[in-house]
């Protein structure tokens, strides 16, 4: 079938993500192609001192989003989308969506970006022997708890941003594996929450007298393939306004944005691993066995079918990158240039390769937020120089590219220093490689690793999550990482840049220089 075709035949897929600037929908054809596609933008609202996202904006955006993929439809196929193979929700993980029995929520979304739990996250993590960061959920929960939070008598459920879009139009409260562990950690034997957490914590709040116990609480975890409910009418009227789509389509298990980066990486199978460089950066690296101890900068998930996977969460990546090529932009039309924001990203970033190793002893700390691996609650963006450095537009752009990747650097430092965990492909996805080459040779540098891009890394969670809800209706008995390496990719590793010695030797004593100054960071900080 032509696209045309398998569009009017119910037989495309739809895969939505819900990024942290950017809600994406991406439609493949049975090929698993990208043939379609629709977006919203969107801005996260610091709103009583906590980062979060309205339940208004996440309907009006999921709605906007569909209805620009209907028009991309519309455009290049001239017919509609009436029904579909399959359906798959992702989103950023972690947060905090606490609602009553009445489905009402009960306080405004809390995202991964807050860095309030600092009590409750250090006390689980004592408790449980295992590293629980400041954005998980159960830390959010507990946090609520020590503040005596009111609401948490009131919690019937509790959610991540898509476990709640998928339960809303499917009416199953369910999550896929990957993003439940992110809420709490997943013993990867049983597939589901820690046992023996669930215990120690139970025991833990027993003397607040709640109604519920935690499981009470948690959606349903399920791996990837298995089926996680079909559309409600409810459901596609949610999310389709013009009521052209029918209900009955196939569900699968919401999943968070790190699943869906591993899948649209191929980075499912042992000793593979995948970066993401946007907004936020993290790393997954898929592991033979556990680390020999828990870390505080690595927090231990799974991939969507359940393997145990090291990551590396840093909650800053490119957003500082974009604020200084703004302010050149600003500078062009100063001058009455026009400007070509595509065109200026290229020519900034490819000056970064002109750029001594080390950056000239430049260095960039990129923290709009607090920087948890760091241990910054709160972040000040920095530019720090002596007046001895060489402080040249190449070294400028170049310490702001390592700066952007800096923090990754720190937590892979010691999985592959320190934990020897062997790696055999790294691939790279997201707006921090969009310059063909350049974040490449930097991450690999960073890393002391060969470093892959895929010519469809730009397609991203949306198209991984299509992927996922591909495979759940296709699978035909594989494995998900078989599927993957067989069916999407037919072993196409994309594009591998090796490290260049004199740029791993320079990243190391620019790292050097950023871990010696952190102090700065933090008092400006402090200070802001």
């Amino acid at each position: 079938m032509n696209a045309k075709q398998t569009i009017e035949a119910g037989k495309a897929i739809l895969g939505i993500e819900f990024g942290s600037t950017r809600i994406k929908a991406v439609l493949i054809d049975q090929d698993n192609k990208p043939i379609a596609q629709g977006s919203h933008e969107w801005e996260n609202q610091l709103v009583d001192g906590l980062w979060t996202y309205s339940t208004e904006a996440v309907w009006y955006g999921l709605q906007d989003c569909y209805a620009e993929l209907r028009k991309d439809v519309l455009k290049q196929y001239d017919c509609e989308i009436e029904s579909l193979a399959a359906i798959g929700f992702s989103a950023m993980m972690h947060g905090y969506m606490a609602f009553n029995e009445k489905q009402q929520i009960l306080v405004p979304f809390r995202t991964w970006r807050n860095t309030n739990t600092g009590k409750a996250a250090a006390k689980l993590s004592e408790l449980f022997n295992y590293n629980i960061p400041l954005r998980w959920s159960i830390s959010h929960l507990y946090e609520a708890i020590l503040d005596n939070e009111e609401h948490v008598s009131d919690i019937k459920f509790l959610t991540t941003l898509a476990g709640y879009v998928h339960w809303q139009v499917t009416g199953k409260f369910v999550l896929g594996v990957g993003d439940a562990s992110g809420m709490i950690p997943v013993d990867p034997v049983t597939k589901t929450y820690d046992a023996t957490m669930v215990d120690k914590f139970n025991k833990l709040i027993a003397p607040k007298g709640f109604s519920w116990q935690l499981l009470d609480i948690l959606p349903k975890v399920l791996v990837a393939g298995e089926s996680a409910g079909f559309l409600t009418p409810e459901g596609a009227q949610r999310l389709d306004v013009s009521g052209h789509l029918k209900a009955g389509i196939p569900v699968c298990p919401p999943e968070g944005d790190a699943g869906t980066g591993m899948a649209a990486t191929n980075a499912v199978k042992q000793r593979t691993g995948n970066v993401s460089a946007g907004t936020s950066s993290f790393s997954m690296i898929v592991l033979e066995k556990p680390l020999s101890k828990p870390y505080e900068m690595i927090d231990m998930v799974t991939t969507p079918d359940g393997s145990l996977v090291a990551m590396v969460h840093c909650n800053n990546c490119t957003s500082d990158i974009n604020a200084w090529v703004s302010l050149f932009k600003e500078y062009q039309q100063l001058l009455g240039l026009p400007v070509d924001m595509n065109e200026l990203y290229g020519r900034l970033f490819n000056k970064a390769l002109e750029g001594d190793a080390d950056c000239g002893g430049l260095i960039s700390y990129n923290y709009v937020s607090g920087e948890p691996v760091t241990g910054l609650q709160e972040g000040r963006p920095l530019f720090v120089r002596s007046a001895n450095d060489k402080f040249t537009l190449a070294n400028f752009m170049r310490a702001h590219l390592y700066g952007a990747i800096g923090v990754l650097k720190l937590g892979n430092d010691i999985l592959l220093k320190e934990e020897h965990v062997k790696v055999d492909r790294i691939t790279g996805h997201g707006g921090y490689f969009k310059t063909a080459g350049v974040g490449q040779r930097m991450l690999a540098a960073a890393l002391n690793s060969p470093i892959s891009v895929m010519e469809t890394a730009g397609e991203g969670g949306a198209w991984g999550i299509a992927l996922l809800a591909a495979y759940m209706v296709n699978k035909q008995g594989m494995t998900l990482a078989d599927y993957l390496e067989q069916v999407v990719f037919a072993g196409n590793s994309g594009i591998s840049v090796d490290p260049v010695e004199e740029d791993v030797a320079g990243f190391e004593r620019y790292i050097s220089n950023y871990k010696r100054c952190i102090p700065i960071e933090q008092c400006a900080a402090e200070h802001k």
